[in-house]
């Protein structure tokens, strides 16, 4: 455990640990702040797949009055881009998710296609807020017919919103898998590349990481798996109830961002 006062590299979850919606949580920015004033650096890293770095960028520039940079925000749509280039670049995708998350991919010079067509050579189920019962019914038809490899975005079950939770890509695709026995292979948190991204994209090390979030599967496995210290915060879905019996045990826990900001300045 390294103490709070020599972390440099922050690597934040944004809905239920920054803000919630289109709310920023007290001391967020604030935090944001510190980091920026000790020579730090901060990515965001979520496991919301429905928007890219640019629809990310604009966000928190209209909802929270915060500039960043494209560089800052590693979503799992970006880890899936990044697996897909790397393994399927020349072969035919089968995507089910949000316009925005589909013209990404294909923005890179993917095939997508988002229809049950022959030789397809795999499946790619993201966080959608778009979803439609056709969607569903295509992608168990390709899964039915095809004997192709299925990946998801990221396991989270479910996404924070103002007046609680809604499904999230975890849940798409447990009904998939639930109906097709099909079980899909997951690019986003809680995978350690993520913690590697932000290391070689930073150039600091890992004594010097802490991984913030409030969800202890993906967050705070993320953490763990890149060995990393981690924090989590309960303004989301954890519990300090789960931390107890959790195997995912944070190395940190504050009620609120509030609360590591002022562990950082030494205030407790």
């Amino acid at each position: 455990m390294t103490p709070l006062s020599r972390k440099k590299l922050f690597l934040f979850d944004i809905d239920g640990t920054l803000a919630v919606g289109d709310t920023l949580y007290p001391g967020s920015r604030e935090l944001l702040s510190y980091i920026d004033s000790i020579g730090g650096k901060a990515y965001f890293i979520t496991n919301n797949s429905t928007r890219s770095a640019q629809d990310y960028i604009l966000k928190f520039r209209s909802s929270f009055r915060l500039e960043t940079t494209a560089d800052q925000f590693i979503t799992s749509g970006y880890m899936t881009l990044r697996f897909l280039l790397s393994n399927y670049r020349s072969g035919k995708i089968f995507v089910l998710g949000t316009k925005s998350f589909v013209k990404e991919l294909r923005k890179n010079g993917l095939h997508i296609t988002e229809m049950a067509e022959p030789d397809i050579d795999c499946v790619v189920v993201g966080y959608d807020s778009e979803l439609t019962y056709d969607k569903l019914s295509t992608v168990c038809e390709v899964l039915f017919t095809q004997d192709v490899p299925f990946y998801g975005t990221n396991p989270d079950l479910r996404c924070p919103i103002d007046f609680g939770f809604i499904p999230d890509c975890g849940s798409i695709c447990n009904m998939i898998t639930a109906t097709t026995d099909k079980t899909p292979t997951y690019l986003g948190k809680p995978n350690r590349e993520i913690v590697e991204v932000c290391l070689e994209a930073s150039g600091f090390t890992l004594e010097e990481t802490l991984v913030v979030g409030d969800r202890l599967y993906t967050d705070i496995a993320c953490g763990i798996n890149g060995g990393a210290d981690t924090c989590v915060v309960y303004t989301g879905e954890a519990t300090p109830e789960e931390v107890l019996t959790t195997p995912f045990r944070p190395t940190y826990a504050f009620d609120t961002i509030q609360g590591l900001l002022d562990a950082c300045l030494g205030k407790r």
